[in-house]
């Protein structure tokens, strides 16, 4: 079983791994969009360490939903996707 990512730099490392792994390019580029969704959201915390909450997580859907006009339908589909799937690991 995989191990949750509990706090910002375990996610941070999470997303950053993908780039050294076999990964196809819509998820570089959701995980890259997201990096800076969840970096803009928890800027307020200074901490690498602060804990992944429930108002975190959907301070950052709410910035992804304001945001949603930036991408492409079909590229605001993977982000979302792959929001979903981040999700699941936290």
């Amino acid at each position: 079983m995989l191990e949750k990512l509990s706090t910002l730099n375990e996610v941070y490392h999470y997303l950053d791994s993908l780039f050294e792994k076999n990964v196809d390019s819509d998820t570089l580029f959701a995980s890259g969009y997201l990096r800076g969704f969840i970096s803009l959201a928890a800027s307020d915390k200074a901490d690498e360490q602060e804990v992944i909450t429930t108002p975190l997580i959907e301070l950052i859907s709410q910035k992804l939903i304001a945001a949603k006009t930036e991408l492409s339908p079909q590229d605001n589909v993977i982000v979302q996707n792959f929001w979903i799937a981040l999700q699941q690991k936290m």
